[in-house]
């Protein structure tokens, strides 16, 4: 079992830029198919960001982030990265890193805040 610490939100302005990471516990990332960011904003759905296909190290993004978000790995310290730059305020919401070995994303953080205002 796997335990997913994020770190690395905050309060920033429009235009700026933050990194998450995402620590895993107790496995490493190898041991998994896919490593992935997902965010909740107040009042949505729980919506996909990006993702790290191990076996291929390509990259998803979602539409909504991608040239601006990118999702690396530090495999020496078992660390995910989202680099996030030119943050909008549309950007703010709990973000959440998860693992997925087979079919679902079964291990997931305790997610971290990142806040962008206008």
């Amino acid at each position: 079992q796997v335990q997913l610490v994020e770190s690395g939100g905050g309060l920033v302005q429009t235009g700026d830029s933050l990194r998450l990471s995402c620590v895993a516990h107790g496995r490493t990332f190898n041991f998994y198919a896919m490593m992935g960011w997902f965010r909740k904003a107040p009042g949505k759905e729980r919506e996909f960001v990006a993702a790290f296909i191990g076996s291929t190290r390509r990259t998803n993004y979602s539409d909504s982030v991608r040239g601006r978000f990118t999702i690396s790995m530090e495999n020496s310290k078992n660390t995910m990265y989202l680099q996030m730059n030119n943050l909008k305020p549309e950007d703010t919401a709990v973000y959440y890193c998860a693992t997925k070995r087979g079919g679902n994303w079964d291990y997931w953080g305790q997610g971290t805040q990142v806040t962008v205002s206008s």
